[in-house]
């Protein structure tokens, strides 16, 4: 019986046995089905995927930017559909970088690309609501769902997001990870990456933001094209209060600069599409697009650093804008301003019409480019315009560099000039007859009749022309169509050629092509086009010295224009011509000393005359304003006495 009894007892204990032994070899066969299927369920959605190291050789577009000669002003972006700017982790804010692990991925530093707690609070609210909503993405998985992924949620989608992440922090380090992601999201107004965001909405740099501006971006992050709406400032405002509590509770920023940075207002610049420079600017992008391409241009992310002096820019479209207005009194309705650097051929500056914003100046019965008294767009610094008088210059200096000189005299008398088949009968500004002049006077005072003289008998009309084409004066392509009149100014110019042009007599003689662009730099810092160009002579400098002396002799020209007129500054010697076309379409003003050349035009865009006024009154006065602010900026530089 006792024997029975000790059988039964150790049969029972070796079922008890081998039922716990079938449990466990079915738990490992369970698990090890599991780690199949799993393995299995990688291999399956792995196999199409793309190779995370795919990074290192994908090329982010980036936008071409246009800088003002510092690289400090942002003119304009040429860009497709994102506009961004690559940065390395160590220039972006620090507040930045700290407000992004707080609020997206506290853990970041922590963890091997998921997050397991977040993953299981996210399901266990999404099987709560029965679909997927709430998610628990770290970093490196949104970073991978931004590049490879779509953003539909569905259990694939997951399931190649967490495969790809793994094998993302498997190769790459953390900062390697967060650089690639501060550079890749999307902040809304086309912004991708931090750089382009911060330009965006707070025009500085990512490393130069604020704590409540870095708070600000990083709220954008969940849901761009919503926070970025104007109507929903409000709800970014919340959104970036809870960024500052999320930086506190990580123990980021401390309780003074939690409360300080939530009393700051947002400060967003207001979205608009402005462009700084707008003439110049298309001027130069239409160089970059003809000689590299558009979609070039859209994407390589250039860095164009061009000649303009901001500060001069912004003092020129002033003076143009509120002198153009005043000078609708005469029935002037435009304006148009150049600045060059002669020795270098630099513009400085380029205003060409009173407004490029103004659309709102277009009367009710304008048509573009027909009848319109003003039109913003058209750059009229590029636009042929008679110059007047402006023109004279060039053909005394051809006078000058055949043998004559300031003492040489004319008689200023009526006189007429065969024209086809009538005759022509030009008349001086005042209506009177001086009788013998020198050609001092008759430049100094733009004496008509004395002026067709010296180009008639003295300088010749095919030498003139060609002076002037040496010069820069890029219209004359047919001297043959050309007559006497073109000493008063009866050939068409551009503003752009005419400042240039001058610059060589600020030179004494040194020609050199107008430049827009300093250098050209890729995304990697390499100069890809530098300008080199250096003037060359076209003129000795002697006849030159004569042409400088009479422009900027305020005795010579006085007995027209008064001793005090706008071309007069004390204690400065400044050579300038003006010019008005006959019937009173065009009136111009060029100055210079041997630093700088500006051009003044003021006019109608569709050729409209004004009220009989000549240009002292209304080029003049804008040159003179514009003059008297920066001559004290820039050296005090005299002419070569001859």
């Amino acid at each position: 019986m006792a024997e029975r009894k000790i059988n039964r007892t150790i049969y029972q204990k070796k079922k008890r046995w081998r039922w716990l032994f079938f449990i466990f070899n079915s738990f490992l066969l369970i698990v090890f089905l599991s780690l199949c299927l799993v393995l299995g369920v990688f291999i399956y959605y792995a196999k199409d995927l793309p190779r995370p190291e795919k990074f290192t050789e994908r090329e982010l577009f980036q936008s071409t930017k246009i800088y003002d000669r510092s690289g400090k002003i942002l003119l304009y972006e040429i860009f497709g559909e994102e506009k961004r700017t690559y940065l390395s982790l160590d220039k972006i804010s620090n507040y930045l970088k700290k407000a992004v692990i707080a609020t997206e991925d506290a853990n970041f530093y922590r963890h091997k690309g998921l997050d397991f707690k977040a993953i299981v609070r996210a399901l266990l609210i999404d099987f709560k609501i029965g679909k997927f909503t709430y998610g628990a993405s770290t970093i490196p998985q949104q970073l991978i769902r931004s590049t490879y992924l779509s953003v539909k949620k569905t259990p694939e989608r997951k399931i190649k997001e967490v495969i790809l992440t793994l094998e993302l922090e498997r190769r790459y380090s953390k900062d390697q990870i967060f650089e690639w992601y501060l550079n890749q999201i999307p902040f809304g107004r086309n912004a991708y990456g931090v750089e382009a965001a911060a330009q965006v909405y707070f025009e500085k740099s990512a490393f130069d933001l604020s704590l409540g501006e870095a708070a600000t971006l990083t709220a954008l992050i969940k849901a761009p094209s919503y926070y970025s709406d104007e109507n929903n400032f409000e709800k970014l405002l919340e959104r970036r209060n809870f960024v500052l509590e999320r930086m506190f509770k990580e123990n980021f920023i401390n309780k003074e600069e939690l409360e300080n940075s939530k009393k700051e207002p947002l400060n967003i610049v207001k979205e608009k599409y402005q462009i700084k420079a707008p003439h110049f600017v298309m001027y130069v992008k239409d160089y970059l697009i003809e000689k590299y391409g558009e979609n070039f241009l859209k994407e390589k992310g250039l860095k164009v650093y061009t000649s303009l002096d901001w500060e001069l820019q912004e003092l020129a479209e002033k003076i143009v804008k509120e002198g153009a207005e005043k000078n609708k009194a005469y029935n002037a309705h435009n304006a148009a301003l150049v600045a060059i650097n002669p020795k270098n051929g630099e513009i400085l500056a380029m205003v060409g019409s009173k407004d490029w914003y103004a659309t709102s100046s277009y009367p009710a019965n304008c048509t573009p480019g027909k009848n319109c008294l003003f039109e913003p767009y058209p750059n009229v610094a590029l636009r042929g315009r008679q110059p007047g008088s402006a023109f004279k210059p060039f053909v005394y200096l051809t006078a000058f560099e055949k043998g004559y000189d300031d003492k040489t005299v004319v008689v200023d008398e009526p006189t007429c000039w065969p024209s086809g088949n009538k005759e022509w009968c030009p008349q001086n500004y005042d209506g009177l007859f001086r009788g013998p002049v020198t050609l001092r006077q008759a430049l100094a005072q733009s004496l008509n009749i004395p002026s067709v003289k010296v180009l008639d008998s003295l300088a010749g009309l095919n030498d003139s022309i060609k002076n002037a084409q040496k010069f820069g004066i890029t219209t004359l392509t047919d001297p043959k169509k050309y007559g006497l009149a073109i000493v008063l100014g009866g050939a068409e110019v551009k503003l752009l050629d005419m400042v240039s042009a001058y610059g060589v007599f600020a030179t004494e003689g040194m020609a050199i092509s107008p430049v827009s662009i300093l250098k050209i730099e890729d995304t990697k810092g390499n100069v890809i086009e530098e300008n080199k160009t250096t003037p060359k002579r076209v003129i000795d400098a002697e006849p030159v010295r004569i042409l400088n002396s009479i422009l900027s002799d305020n005795e010579a020209r006085a007995p027209i224009f008064g001793s005090r007129s706008w071309l007069y500054f004390e204690n400065y010697q400044i050579a300038a011509k003006t010019g008005t076309t006959e019937n009173w379409r065009d009136a111009w003003t060029i100055g210079y000393t041997p630093s700088i050349v500006v051009g003044v035009w003021v006019g109608n865009n569709d050729n409209t005359p004004m009220n009989g006024v000549i240009a002292i009154v209304v080029a003049g006065k804008l040159w003179h304003d514009f003059m008297e602010k920066i001559l004290p900026k820039l050296p005090k530089e005299n002419f070569t006495n001859y």
